[in-house]
């Protein structure tokens, strides 16, 4: 194969990875307006749905938690395809259930099909960064977050028209249209797949572990948004279920705008500067969101926020997945499991903790682990990863 041919191979991988980061980011943003459906649908609290969505967290965790080493048996392009056409039936399935004990299961499995999708997806955005020899994450994530725009923002309005199931219909069409159309054009990483028995040793690398704790801190405030933002509109703020849904989708939007514009950022000033400037950014953001006296004055601080966010954790995911001595697909596994701990497990604590106290000074007390995150921002070196460098 020709030079000529490997790259349009490789740009069309490029497209074909942001198309699944745009698909993953749709569904997940169509979720964040069912929530206050879910929660009056099932006649339940705050405190019971807190419940689901750890139930979600948990089967995100557990999938992910394995996922990087069925990409090292099998490859980073399967896995991603098996797991996106599978995950687009996630919303559907919670959206079918008539009461919480079917809802359970179903967010289970909801949870652990995005999951899987996202560290695939991911691993899959390392092997096409290798194949271009330029860096891609920052964007793959802008389209992630442009997904998650889109949903968010025409959920609300299409659940007040349409209701709430044939949203969710609508919503797994145009999700399983998407995979199906990206699916043909994915890379696939250089060595071929491991054989034999799949062995779940924990890499011993404890730097892998640093960049998965700055990962948390990063994705919290994230997962924080994306459950509960629009709840905190509504019953704090007095704001509607159309204008609450626009918190997460301005959040969103902002994030996809930075990303998109992230990777030149990055290659201007370095992974570790760009890092403590967002970090900085994000947490002055979410310490106005927590403080503020509006539903606009949140949503304007909640996209201040997400100015910051944006290109927190592609760094870390790209430092992740460039770790000297540790495949991509196994240290994306494990820095994704422990940064979705706080984007789909940590938002459970938060319902709980709000039930007490409200959600303005969880908001605030989150603008810390950004700080934090500034603190740690040396550990991203191997974000700035080589040209060339070849696929594990």
């Amino acid at each position: 194969m020709d030079e000529q041919s490997r790259k349009e191979i490789a740009v069309r991988g490029r497209r074909a990875v942001a198309a699944m980061f745009f698909v993953n980011g749709f569904i997940t943003g169509s979720w964040a307006p069912q929530i206050p459906v879910l929660l009056v649908r099932l006649e339940i609290s705050k405190f019971t749905l807190g419940l689901l969505i750890l139930l979600f967290g948990a089967g995100a965790v557990v999938a992910m938690s394995w996922c990087g080493h069925l990409i090292a048996r099998h490859g980073s392009r399967i896995v991603l395809t098996r797991f996106a056409i599978a995950a687009s039936f996630g919303l559907l399935l919670v959206a079918l259930a008539p009461d919480v004990l079917l809802a359970a299961p179903a967010m289970i499995v909801f949870g652990g099909l995005i999951g899987a999708m996202d560290v695939a997806m991911n691993t899959n955005a390392v092997v096409a960064e290798r194949r271009l020899g330029r860096a891609i994450m920052s964007s793959s994530h802008g389209f992630w977050s442009l997904g998650g725009f889109v949903g968010g923002g025409l959920g609300g309005l299409g659940i007040q028209t349409l209701g709430h199931l044939a949203h969710a219909a609508i919503i797994t069409a145009i999700a399983f249209a998407g995979v199906m159309l990206a699916a043909r054009h994915l890379v696939a990483e250089d060595r071929p797949a491991a054989t034999g028995r799949i062995r779940f040793a924990l890499p011993h690398n404890p730097f892998i572990y640093l960049i998965g704790i700055m990962a948390l801190f990063s994705m919290t405030p994230e997962g924080a948004v994306l459950d509960w933002a629009a709840l905190y509109l509504q019953q704090e703020l007095g704001a509607d279920l159309a204008t609450a849904s626009l918190a997460f989708a301005a959040f969103s939007g902002v994030m996809a705008c930075m990303r998109f514009a992230g990777d030149a950022v990055r290659n201007r000033f370095g992974a570790v500067t760009t890092l403590r400037a967002c970090a900085l950014l994000a947490a002055a953001g979410m310490l106005g969101a927590g403080l503020a006296f509006s539903p606009w004055m949140a949503i304007v601080c909640f996209a201040f926020c997400g100015i910051g966010i944006a290109n927190m954790v592609p760094i870390a995911f790209s430092a992740a997945g460039n770790q000297h001595g540790i495949p991509s697909g196994i240290g994306m596994s494990v820095v994704t499991t422990m940064g979705y701990c706080g984007i789909l497990v940590a938002p459970s604590a938060i319902g709980f903790v709000a039930e007490h106290i409200g959600f303005g000074p969880v908001f605030i007390s989150l603008s810390g682990l950004l700080f934090v995150v500034f603190l740690m921002a040396g550990l991203a070196h191997r974000a700035d990863f080589s040209v060339g460098q070849p696929a594990e």
